[in-house]
């Protein structure tokens, strides 16, 4: 299963993509498929064509997994 990320690089915009698993702690960097910006775009650093990144953990601030669609649970209280 892909699990959508949110990456906060040292520096640099968020950038967005995908995992197959999520990081080990142990690993020295990060592979993302699909890297783009938040909107969509490209990121500004990479070729056009570029399908995976690798990132070293020293430059990673943090990581937000982003939910899909399906996951969300929405907890609501009503009141009769």
């Amino acid at each position: 299963m892909a699990y959508k990320i949110l990456i906060h690089v040292l520096n640099e915009d968020a950038v967005l993509g995908e995992v197959e698993d999520l990081p080990d702690p142990n690993s020295q960097f990060l592979m993302v498929n699909s890297p783009r910006l938040r909107d969509g775009r490209d990121v500004p650093y990479f070729l056009p064509e570029t399908n995976t990144a690798v990132y070293p953990w020293h430059r990673i601030h943090s990581l937000e997994i982003i939910p899909e669609e399906g996951e969300e649970k929405i907890v609501t209280f009503i009141r009769e």
